[in-house]
């Protein structure tokens, strides 16, 4: 049996690793839940494991705001200390907080 556990939790900022943007957590899959058409759409060179942690975020990027979906290892917390401004936002989470958004939906 695969045991898994996430390093990044739910309203917690990161950012990729290798392309620039950042976001906020708002569901994790402890291994890799998309389509497989979504996967082999990923360059094979830089495809990530199946066999990790997803993160679903609320995204930013200078230019747009979107949902991604990330393995962990592209991930790293984010230490800018400065909140996310995607509108989605509010429908999830409380005011930003000691560098997190507190969790405010009920989830199923």
């Amino acid at each position: 049996m695969l045991k898994s556990h996430a390093k990044f939790g739910l309203g917690q900022i990161v950012r990729h690793r290798n392309h620039p943007f950042r976001g906020v957590v708002f569901d994790v899959d402890a291994m890799f839940a998309n389509t497989e058409e979504w996967y082999d759409a990923i360059p094979e060179d830089s495809r990530p494991s199946k066999d990790q942690p997803f993160y679903h975020l609320l995204a930013e990027n200078e230019n747009s705001y979107y949902v991604a979906y990330v393995s962990e290892q592209n991930l790293e917390p984010d230490d800018t200390g400065e909140p996310v401004d995607h509108p989605d936002l509010p429908e999830l989470f409380g005011d930003f907080e000691n560098g997190y958004y507190p969790l405010q939906a009920q989830l199923n």
